[in-house]
């Protein structure tokens, strides 16, 4: 076993004299250790309750034969970090998480891991140490949030956002506004729409990683979720017995099966960022245009908040993930023979059936025939760009307009509550990119107060969007400004297009007239100078190769 390095032998007295502080026994030495590393605390509504599923997954190690030791790992809640210097740290808090999971496991000589996250960036930063430590690893998550109700309907964080606006714009009074706050998180859970976690969590399950119903078991049924836990418990000893680990089962064919998935479900534009920083931990290149190309040939068939009124407890309902990848595998755009922690994927989905006809459609009559993500490149973004194509209503897939342009977040947002933002504008936010923000900052704040002042514009960004985005709202602009891209040279009243159907972002500006506003252009000093933040943005690489570090 691998923890030999740690409890065998003569030169390992001391090892073994420090477990036994611990409370573990020569008899629990005899078995394979299993790290349970787990993301619990009181700040983010989805890690609430990851206590009880960390109990429940030791549980099934201790059954199963192997002495499960838990640890901890951070985490941050988006929506709280949102709109302020918090969500800078939003992103780069991925690495310090698939750090930290990386220097507990080495340290410990770990057998095999379960890994519990739930929300955001703690997901795929679990994600990128499996495949960088590269031993037996299971993923089991705490769940989605059940959505809230609000006279008579589902509602869930993004009305909450959107309330704001609609308050600015004086079709909601401070009661109601207060009304929507206290019911849109009824309780522990990831945000209860197809937002960053749940479409990560999602895709755990895709990747192999993941038992069926991790992403969408809802975090209130306790019942389902504790077995879930347990049996993930189990599972890791079997793996750890056969020697399946991550690089085995997260292979391309894993990763084109996770990006099919995500376009036929439209999941969050971030996971453009995450699949591709996990395949890179795997050894695996995800060029950007893959994404594109598995958008085109994949149909949308579900059509979850934000983009519809739908939310992953109603995914669940219908059969969850497995008859999602069913029924994209009757256009053959699964790979069955993918390896997952409990046989193949063709195992796993042959018996799965859709029983919500109107939450999960057939291939033969999607919402759409392309994937919820586009990307999107031309003389704004020689290096890409990423829109979440599901949540852009059908007039708004082509749109131009004039450019309105705001060094920050916190400037587009003031300009939009105070009613500065008309409808024909394109709001640009830059220097919010990866090393310019630093760390390359959601925009769900402007987003959901455009969406709640019902404007109909257009917006770019460096940065990148929440999970609960919705509209013309086109994010990852690469390269960012703070490198120099053309994203820094725009002036107001520009125009610029946006045309998803045909994946082009462009500025009606000519190739001589860039050049000489490059040549006038001075790179700003950074915005933090000092901490975490200022190690990452010299390190971290451009949104289009997932914003790792180098």
């Amino acid at each position: 076993m691998r923890s030999d390095i740690v409890k065998k032998g003569a030169t390992r007295c001391a090892h073994r004299s420090l477990f036994h502080a611990n409370g573990y026994g020569p008899e629990d030495l005899a078995k394979p250790l299993i790290g349970i590393c787990n993301s619990f605390n009181e700040i983010i509504p989805g890690h609430l309750h990851l206590r009880e599923i960390a109990d429940m997954a030791k549980l099934g190690v201790a059954a199963a034969g192997g002495t499960p030791i838990e640890f901890p790992a951070i985490g941050v809640c988006d929506g709280i970090a949102m709109g302020h210097t918090g969500m800078k740290y939003s992103l780069a808090s991925r690495e310090l998480i698939a750090d930290s999971v990386e220097a507990v496991a080495m340290a410990s000589g770990f057998d095999g891991l379960v890994l519990i996250p739930n929300c955001d960036k703690v997901v795929p930063g679990m994600l990128m140490a499996a495949a960088r430590l590269n031993i037996p690893c299971i993923v089991v998550s705490g769940g989605p949030m059940l959505p809230g109700r609000y006279h008579g309907r589902d509602i869930s964080v993004s009305q909450a956002f959107e309330a704001a606006g609609k308050f600015a714009a004086g079709e909601i009074g401070e009661s109601e506004l207060t009304e929507i706050e206290a019911k849109a998180c009824p309780g522990c859970g990831s945000c209860a729409g197809l937002f960053t976690a749940n479409t990560m969590n999602s895709l755990s399950e895709v990747l192999g990683m993941a038992l069926p119903g991790n992403g969408t078991i809802p975090a209130a049924y306790t019942g389902d979720r504790r077995m879930l836990a347990k049996k993930a418990g189990e599972v890791i000893l079997d793996l750890v017995k056969r020697d399946i680990k991550p690089r085995d089962i997260m292979t391309r064919k894993a990763f084109e099966n996770a990006i099919t998935v995500d376009m036929g479900i439209g999941g969050s534009s971030n996971t453009v960022l995450h699949l591709t920083a996990i395949a890179h931990e795997a050894g695996i290149e995800l060029p950007t245009p893959l994404f594109d190309e598995i958008s085109r040939r994949t149909p949308y068939i579900t059509k979850l908040s934000p983009a519809g009124k739908h939310h992953m407890i109603d995914l669940d309902e219908a059969g969850g993930i497995t008859a999602v990848m069913h029924e994209l595998a009757k256009k053959g755009l699964i790979h069955e023979d993918a390896l997952t922690v409990t046989g193949t994927i063709g195992d796993r989905i042959k018996n799965a059936k859709i029983y919500r006809p109107d939450v999960i459609h057939s291939v033969e009559e999607p919402y759409r025939p392309e994937g919820g993500i586009a990307i999107l490149s031309g003389n704004l973004a020689p290096d890409y760009a990423v829109v979440k194509a599901s949540a852009v209503a059908e007039d708004m897939l082509t749109y131009t307009g004039k450019a309105k342009c705001y060094n920050s977040e916190t400037e587009a947002c003031d300009a939009i509550m105070a009613g500065d933002i008309h409808d024909g504008d394109v709001v640009v936010i830059r220097y919010e990119g990866p090393k310019g923000g630093p760390g390359m900052q959601e925009m769900l704040n402007p987003t959901a107060v455009i969406t709640g002042r019902g404007l109909k514009v257009g917006l770019i960004t460096d940065g990148r969007f929440s999970g609960a985005s919705q509209g013309a709202c086109v994010g990852h602009v690469s390269p960012e400004a703070m490198e120099g891209g053309p994203i820094a040279f725009i002036e107001d009243g520009d125009e610029i297009t946006i045309d998803i159907p045909n994946r082009k972002l462009e500025l009606a500006v000519s190739d001589e007239e860039l050049a000489k506003r490059k040549a006038a252009w001075k790179k700003p000093e950074p915005k933090i100078k000092t901490g975490y933040l200022a190690r990452y943005a010299k390190l971290t690489t451009s949104a289009s190769t997932g914003a790792i570090l180098k």
